[in-house]
């Protein structure tokens, strides 16, 4: 299944969004009440979903220069 490069920005934005609040609260940078506050092990995750994000994102900029 071939995604639309519109498709592919939603989710490329979604996970660096998504990505940089885990990493806040595994870091404890971002404070509340939750399981993953302070947990080192979000942060990584968090990392991870940053990392994917971009990847997509780079796919998404790289289809729409083909066009």
């Amino acid at each position: 299944m071939k995604l639309s490069s519109r498709t592919r920005w939603v989710v490329a934005v979604l996970s660096i969004v998504v990505g940089a609040v885990w990493i806040g609260q595994g870091t404890g940078t971002f404070k509340g009440s939750g399981f993953m506050d302070g947990n080192v092990v979000w942060a990584v995750i968090g990392a991870a979903l940053v990392v994917l994000g971009l990847a997509v994102g780079w796919t998404a900029l790289r289809a729409r220069r083909q066009v």
